[in-house]
């Protein structure tokens, strides 16, 4: 059997795939992997960026890294939280914007959070996944 995704927007829930993801995400027998939540920490310990948009690029070249340790794509990935600082529709915007450009077209079950605070001081941003590896 092929570890395959399915995606689905059923007629009965709002159309999601218009937003870039998926109401529900269906993964076949196989692994798993649980990506802890990446935040715009640098591997070389560098400042983290004062802005949403410059920290939520650090973000998603942190989650390339991870999929790229998993030898996974971002259609690999189930589901995906995004936990932001501040949620309000001009910071999804930026966020999602970004989001969107990692995607490059996967459309895995997404859910955004808004937080009080994240792990650390200047934190805006957190992301986590759920991908299947072959």
């Amino acid at each position: 059997m092929t570890n395959t995704i399915t995606r689905m927007n059923p007629e009965t829930l709002p159309d999601a795939g218009q937003a870039g993801y998926s109401q529900i995400s269906i993964v076949e027998p196989g692994r798993l992997a649980f990506v802890s939540g990446q935040v715009p920490w640098k591997r070389d310990g560098g400042p983290v960026p004062g802005t949403l948009a410059e920290q939520v690029e650090i973000v998603a070249h942190n989650l390339s890294a991870a999929l790229e340790a998993l030898k996974a794509t971002t259609h690999d990935i189930v589901q995906m939280r995004i936990y932001a600082v501040d949620l309000n529709p001009e910071n999804m915007g930026i966020g999602m914007a970004a989001i969107g450009k990692f995607l490059a077209g996967a459309q895995p079950s997404l859910t955004g959070i808004g937080v009080a605070a994240l792990a650390a001081p200047g934190l805006l941003i957190e992301v986590e996944m759920v991908v299947r590896v072959a």
